[in-house]
């Protein structure tokens, strides 16, 4: 709330200036005029003494007026809330009910006694369409091709349907992602066998594998589900629904600081709200486990095969085919027609400048996903930091979690400008809580087991201990969840690319050659097949290899005591 109270200070911009357009578009922009604006909002007291007048109202439940209508910020908060939650719950729907159709045939398999082991190609490429193109692309289809849907506006249930849809869809994929694999994992354990073995019914075993997977995931769903209302921007935007997204999005281009900050207030009580009910029902999945602190540590177990590697391998020859042959062509001349279809000479046709899109898409690769690489990085630094101190890292990580990356991006482009360095460094602000969320569930889980309980009975300090026996059992499932994250990096990146707050043209940015060919999708889609498909292939190729066993198949053993003595080990 500070600093986005102190935006137009950090910006170097007037406020003043920005105020008198809106609210007196008359007056000449005088030294004078411009003094009576600034005495009027009380800006010549500095920033620090308006927040705290603001944060000491607030506190009153008066949320101020606004700085360019003059009209009180509370009403048009709360409706632009009231919109944003009915647009969240349909999301939500839609996002669990595509998050159970990819659990289904995992659950099906395991209850049969077989083994499901996907890399998830499916739930990666949902999570790695960006909500803005998918957005335009279901609103070109549903409203202006098929007729079925309202483009705009926000009237009734019929206009929360393809804003829901493009919410919905790549949150779901990234839970149907996450609960599959906790799933997967389960299912490899010994008591499941032993329970089947012992005659336990499919719907007992069921509820029991679904006790033992959801704990491990929760936290996540509840980060996805807070990213539903920060992350709406685009779609709001694209839509021009009245939600808090838009409202936001608003308030900090017109430098409206009073509205900005209870649009940012609200969805921080939206963070803290769903953060507070998923811990709840993780406590109350875990019951005894949680009490006694006993809780079971989900670590994989599974073996590499050789055709685990088939879907990163095709996904990674095609990227590398794509980036291979734009890379030698020029990808700043218009040399060609404009918006030429796609031929043998221009595989991936021509932009509205005519330039060639293959040779743009290929260049952005190494921007793109090099930014993006450099993000997930850094975020795995501060969430493996964080997370070894749970307590003290839950609250934080909710708060930041429910920042739009957007707004992050909008505060550091007011700073330094927009720039490709800018849009990571706000993109790191914000996406380190979800891996410090997951680090601190491991670190709990596995400071719980018993062997790690005892070393401080032998005089082993807290340091060592979660330097030399928790971090490295850490590490991994954290780093291959770092590397789930680098699909919605690389979206956010070409997101705050799309807004203009990130790659500035003529960049090959794969954002920025999506924003610019978002105008011409409905007549020329090719304009933007080939970047989606380049985020597509990318995000299959990052989820499948965070995804890949870390141990090689072992060949069976010729005793045919091993499998009678591995089920009768003691069940935990």
């Amino acid at each position: 709330m500070l600093l986005v109270g102190l935006l137009p200070w950090m910006s170097g911009s007037s406020a003043e200036y920005t105020i008198l357009r809106a609210r007196y578009a008359d007056l000449p922009a005088t030294q004078e005029n411009l003094a009576l604006v600034s005495a009027e909002l009380g800006l010549d007291r500095g920033p620090l003494v308006i927040f705290w007048d603001w944060a000491s109202a607030m506190m009153r439940g008066d949320a101020g007026e606004s700085w360019i209508s003059g009209r009180p910020v509370l009403p048009g908060v709360t409706d632009a809330l009231g919109v944003s939650l009915t647009l969240m719950g349909f999301a939500i729907i839609i996002a669990l009910l595509l998050a159970c159709a990819l659990c289904v045939p995992v659950l099906i398999a395991g209850l049969r006694g077989r083994s499901a082991r996907g890399s998830g190609a499916a739930a990666a490429a949902f999570t790695a369409l960006p909500e803005f193109l998918l957005a335009a692309s279901l609103l070109v289809i549903g409203s202006v091709w098929l007729g079925w849907f309202p483009p705009y506006g926000w009237q009734g249930a019929q206009h929360a349907v393809l804003p829901a849809l493009a919410l919905g869809i790549p949150g779901g994929g990234l839970i149907g992602r996450l609960t599959v694999e906790a799933i997967n994992q389960t299912f490899a354990e010994r008591w499941t066998v032993t329970w089947q073995m012992a005659g336990a019914s499919h719907r007992v075993l069921l509820t029991a594998v679904l006790r033992r997977s959801l704990p491990a995931v929760l936290g996540q769903v509840g980060l996805v589900l807070i990213g539903l209302t920060g992350g709406a921007v685009a779609v709001e935007q694209v839509f021009a629904i009245p939600g808090l997204g838009r409202l936001t999005l608003g308030a900090a281009t017109s430098q409206d600081i009073p509205a900005l900050q209870a649009g940012m207030l609200a969805l921080v009580i939206i963070a803290i709200l769903i953060g507070s009910a998923t811990g709840l029902a993780r406590r109350a999945l875990l019951g005894p486990a949680l009490r006694h602190d006993a809780v079971p540590v989900q670590m994989p177990q599974r073996s590499r095969r050789t055709r685990d590697l088939i879907v990163p391998g095709l996904a990674g020859v095609a990227l590398l085919l794509l980036t291979v042959a734009g890379t030698f062509r020029d990808a700043y001349s218009a040399v060609n027609g404009r918006l030429t279809a796609p031929s043998l000479m221009l595989p991936l046709g021509s932009d509205a400048t005519g330039r060639d899109i293959l040779a743009r898409v290929g260049q952005g690769t190494w921007t793109t996903l090099g930014t993006a690489l450099a993000v997930v990085f850094a975020c795995l630094l501060i969430g493996l930091f964080l997370g070894c101190f749970p307590r003290l890292s839950a609250g934080p990580a909710e708060v930041t979690n429910a920042a739009p990356p957007i707004i992050a991006g909008l505060l550091v482009a007011a700073v330094s400008g927009p720039s490709v360095l800018g849009a990571a460094v706000a993109i790191t602000a914000v996406s380190w809580a979800p891996l410090a969320v997951y680090t601190a569930g491991l670190v709990t889980e596995m400071s719980s087991r018993t062997h790690i309980k005892m070393l401080p009975l032998l005089g082993v300090g807290r340091v060592r201990i979660m330097v030399h026996h928790v971090l490295p059992a850490v590490i991994g499932p954290v780093t291959r969840h770092a590397m789930l994250r680098l699909p919605g990096i690389a979206l956010a990146l070409a997101a705050l690319s799309f807004l203009g707050l990130g790659a500035q043209p003529p960049a090959p940015e794969w954002g920025l050659v999506l924003a610019e060919g978002m105008s011409y999708v409905e007549r020329a889609p090719w304009t933007v097949v080939g970047p989606a498909s380049a985020l597509i292939l990318a995000s299959v190729l990052a989820v499948s290899l965070s995804s890949l066993p870390t141990r090689p198949k072992k060949k069976p053993h010729r005793r045919a005591s091993a499998t009678s003595a591995e089920y009768s080990q003691p069940v935990g």
